[in-house]
């Protein structure tokens, strides 16, 4: 008996996940696996603290996201462009498809690459394999079903806590190393910590959780249509919604230490520092710790990339339809949603082609993330007015402490992105 309320209380907080962890788990795509994986490689633990302290903030500012889309029934393509200039959101929109067709390109490759290390077929075989059936899935498969498919597919993440504790850990110095933040004033520390917040607080996880939670509103019949009609939204919505959030940034960032503690413990004690894509961290770890922990990795890059690449694709798509009034959302068929669909079909493929280019998949997503890093504050300062906006939001403004933390996370954002753009230019 004593069992019964805690697995009804465990079912009732299964049951809660939605966006919220959809959009946390997609933020450890192929192209963050690198980041985190470069991270464990050149610093070992040194800055596994930022797993923990990034949490609550990118926690809130998502909360954020998914509040504007729950209280006013739009993305937040659709909220700026009926409260702020469409010069803001034209050039936001445009910068954000770029960056995220980039990305998309660099997870497509690493996803391709991670299965030719698991069978040697070509590698544009296996690109143009991941890529269809991205696209099937997200065009033809209903909602219902393909927001279900999303959620298994953040199991795939659990490889990499397998991953953790296959090989031989100092749980001393990580469990330190996690509570005691440890600066290092040197260029090559601080702008890897720019690249962890570039690949953590990223535009399209904004635009994708506030549409989603739409699309749920519709599937909920709590709307007829995105965009269209105010739901009535109530306290326990909005705690479900948090709920649902806060789990899915904690699992993100459990993945993120688990990705680092792993590569620390194999790569960095090997002396090998030099890590460019996340399929390099996956054939480093083969001779270092065998082939099952290497095989886990690998596949763990193919089950994120199919979660994140639909996220990609999908947000870019709903920030434009919003922007120009289109029909917009995965719960509409393809002959009703054409510009919609065909946004996610055209940034898909550039996505494809990009991988047939010059361009090093390392530079894609340097180049991708010093896009995401100067659009993100813009982003999120939007993003905090139009919270706390009473004309907007009503009473379901955000807390105080909320918008507190959220100023906070966006000035260091701030920072962050004229440093990154300072060592680019000079």
């Amino acid at each position: 008996m004593s069992n019964q309320p805690k697995q009804s209380k465990l079912k009732k907080w299964l049951k809660s996940l939605g966006p919220g962890f959809i959009t946390g788990a997609s933020d450890d795509d192929p192209s963050g696996i690198a980041t985190y994986s470069q991270t464990g490689a050149q610093f070992g633990y040194a800055q596994l603290w930022v797993s923990l302290y990034l949490w609550p903030f990118m926690s809130v500012i998502q909360e954020m996201c998914g509040r504007i889309g729950l209280v006013t029934g739009k993305g937040l393509a659709g909220v700026i462009r009926a409260h702020y200039r469409r010069s803001i959101l034209y050039g936001a929109v445009l910068i954000l498809f770029i960056a995220n067709t980039v990305n998309i390109g660099a997870d497509l490759g690493a996803m391709a690459s991670s299965a030719r290390l698991l069978i040697d077929l070509p590698f544009a075989f296996w690109l143009i394999v991941m890529t269809a059936i991205t696209l099937l899935l997200e065009v033809f498969v209903s909602y219902k079903v393909y927001a279900r498919y999303l959620k298994y597919l953040t199991l795939s993440l659990l490889s990499y806590a397998a991953v953790t504790f296959a090989v031989k850990q100092n749980w001393g110095n990580i469990i330190l190393s996690t509570l005691i933040p440890t600066f290092v004033w040197s260029q090559g520390y601080l702008m890897n910590l720019v690249a962890i917040l570039g690949t953590t607080i990223s535009p399209y996880l904004f635009f994708w959780q506030a549409s989603e939670e739409v699309e749920e509103e519709v599937a909920a019949h709590k709307i007829r249509t995105m965009g269209w009609g105010v739901p009535r939204v109530n306290k326990r919505d909005l705690r479900n919604m948090r709920i649902d959030t806060f789990s899915g940034m904690f699992f993100s960032e459990l993945i993120t230490f688990f990705i680092i503690a792993t590569t620390a413990a194999t790569l960095y004690r090997a002396g090998i520092t030099n890590i460019e894509t996340a399929t390099q961290a996956a054939e480093a770890l083969r001779p270092l710790a065998g082939n099952f922990t290497f095989s886990l990795f690998a596949l763990g890059i193919i089950g994120t990339g199919f979660l994140a690449v639909p996220v990609l694709a999908g947000s870019a798509s709903y920030a434009i339809a919003e922007s120009f009034s289109w029909r917009e959302g995965l719960y509409q068929k393809f002959k009703r949603a054409h510009g919609f669909y065909g946004v996610i079909t055209i940034a898909t493929l550039i996505g494809l082609l990009v991988n047939f280019t010059s361009v090093k998949p390392f530079q894609m997503l340097y180049y991708a993330a010093v896009l995401n890093g100067v659009i993100a504050p813009p982003l999120m300062v939007l993003i905090l007015l139009i919270s706390g906006n009473k004309k907007i939001m009503g009473k379901r403004t955000s807390s105080p402490l909320f918008l507190t933390l959220g100023w906070v996370i966006t000035i260091f954002m701030t920072i962050a992105a004229i440093m990154l753009l300072y060592n680019l230019f000079f």
